[in-house]
């Protein structure tokens, strides 16, 4: 989902019966043998991301990533990463893959950090705005989340996908009207978009 952006960040932050779940990451988790197997849960509540990161963890239920306990290949990785952004500051593809890679590490403060500097060269990079939403949807702060989603609709407001989150953060935030509105909208004016049917089926769940 996201455009070009694949959803990095599966995190299940939920209200009204797990919806807003599949609003933001077009999943449905349900109570299946998978769930019951699912990845442990880290000290923030959240669904540790079975990545090459997480996987060097000693213990990833008690630890965030760092130097003592993540992989060196990773470590290095990382510094590699870091270093090239040094080197080329304005370069917005190492400054993308520097901040992914902190976003799928929990980083979430420093990964924010690196998105705003690719947003002070080009302010209208709305794949980089979506990744934001999603930090900022997976730590429950609606209030930027729906910041960022307005600014991916001034750039283009007929964004779907941004259509469709924006009304996810509605319904989290109690707005059902306005959720209504914008998935109504989905519907109506754009019934072949992969969304429509996603739409529908979270208009019959309000």
């Amino acid at each position: 989902m996201f455009g070009k952006i694949k959803p990095l960040y599966i995190y299940l932050v939920a209200i009204f019966l797990g919806i807003v779940g599949l609003f933001i990451f077009n999943k449905i988790h349900n109570k299946t043998s998978a769930e019951m197997n699912a990845p442990p849960i880290d000290v923030n509540g959240q669904a540790v991301p079975n990545d090459a990161i997480h996987k060097g963890l000693v213990n990833p239920v008690a630890q965030k990533p760092n130097k003592n306990n993540v992989m060196p290949s990773i470590m290095q990785h990382m510094e590699t990463l870091k270093k090239a952004v040094i080197d080329h500051p304005r370069d917005t593809l190492k400054l993308r893959e520097y901040a992914d890679f902190l976003a799928e590490a929990q980083m979430n403060d420093k990964a924010l950090n690196y998105y705003q500097k690719i947003l002070r060269i080009n302010p209208r990079r709305t794949d980089v705005m979506t990744s934001m939403v999603y930090i900022y949807f997976a730590e429950k702060n609606f209030k930027e989340a729906e910041r960022y989603l307005n600014k991916i609709l001034f750039v283009n407001r007929n964004d779907v996908n941004a259509l469709y989150n924006l009304g996810a953060v509605s319904a989290n935030e109690g707005n059902r009207v306005k959720a209504k509105q914008l998935w109504t909208k989905i519907v109506k004016e754009f019934p072949n978009s992969p969304l429509a049917k996603e739409a529908r089926a979270s208009l019959s769940q309000l």
